[in-house]
């Protein structure tokens, strides 16, 4: 498959994410902003523009993940993949804290993509919490 992504694809993408970012499940309807079609790993790191490497990004997560695959546990000190939103679990490695404002790293993989793509940056925390007082967020 070529670098380019057709509107199909995009769209199917957008529909297998529930329309939400894959790191922040920050849900397209309440972004304000078009959601990015992002590759699990990058292109930079030789990931294709296949189904299998591509996922549903806010321009947040996007941005601040930019070509990193992996990064540091703050606990362990150890260096770990990233969170791949295509294979694994949200609940599994992230929960809502703050009354569903904040995000904590409960594994060593959430963690480190907390860190990594600033999921709590100073931009987004305000807007979620006018999304928990206007009822949509955080997403069930």
């Amino acid at each position: 498959m070529s670098d380019a992504i057709s509107k199909a694809l995009r769209e199917r993408i957008a529909a297998e994410a529930g329309h939400r970012c894959g790191y922040c499940l920050t849900d397209q309807a309440v972004s304000g902003a078009q959601m990015h079609i992002e590759h699990l790993t990058p292109r930079a790191r030789g990931g294709a523009s296949e189904p299998a490497n591509l996922w549903l990004s806010c321009a947040w997560c996007n941005s601040y993940k930019g070509t990193q695959t992996e990064a540091i546990d703050s606990d362990t000190g150890d260096l770990v993949s990233l969170f791949n939103p295509r294979e694994q679990r949200w609940s599994e490695h992230f929960a809502w804290t703050d009354g569903g404002v904040r995000i904590r790293g409960l594994t060593p993989t959430g963690r480190a993509t907390v860190e990594a793509l600033l999921l709590n940056n100073p931009y987004i925390v305000p807007a979620r919490r006018l999304w928990v007082v206007a009822g949509w967020h955080p997403p069930a």
